[in-house]
């Protein structure tokens, strides 16, 4: 596979990624929190606020998605192993480690207010390994990525 292929490729899974993420926040969440509301009068009242709460987190979600078109527009350009690259991929760490922590305080906030139940907040933890697990690797691929500019550096400087 090419890398024009390659960046094809990876950029229709961004594209994907994002329409996915469309429909789930602006469709099936407003309606899983309008019957959620009716099922269980009793959090009714956080129906707004839980949704707000999950709008802001996909903030960092679509930030990734930009990032990660740049990556694959440079692989394309057949730049893999760039210190540009090397940036973006850290700062998909940031935003995937920002990102759950705030999942994760949100959740206990609500818990808190006995706006959710903890059955919820366990299951929220299985999100925030998934994101804890992007972060690192994101980092340690930032990491690499970095080594591998700074190798093709000094060998296109021998050349």
């Amino acid at each position: 596979m090419g890398q024009t292929t390659l960046s094809r490729w990876l950029k229709a899974i961004l594209l994907l990624c994002g329409l996915c993420g469309i429909l789930v926040y602006c469709v099936v969440l407003p309606i899983l929190a309008r019957d959620f509301a009716v099922d269980y009068p009793e959090y009714a009242q956080a129906r707004y606020p839980w949704l707000i709460f999950l709008w802001l987190t996909a903030l960092p979600c679509y930030g990734v998605l930009i990032l990660g078109w740049g990556i694959a527009g440079s692989i394309g350009r057949d730049q893999s192993f760039t210190m540009n690259n090397a940036r973006r991929l850290r700062r998909i760490s940031i935003l995937a480690a920002a990102d759950t922590l705030f999942f994760f305080l949100g959740n206990l906030v609500f818990l808190l207010l006995s706006w959710s139940h903890p059955s919820v907040v366990l299951a929220a933890l299985l999100l925030c390994f998934i994101g804890i697990a992007i972060c690192v690797a994101s980092a340690a691929l930032s990491h690499l990525v970095t080594k591998a500019a700074a190798l093709q550096e000094q060998s296109d400087l021998t050349i």
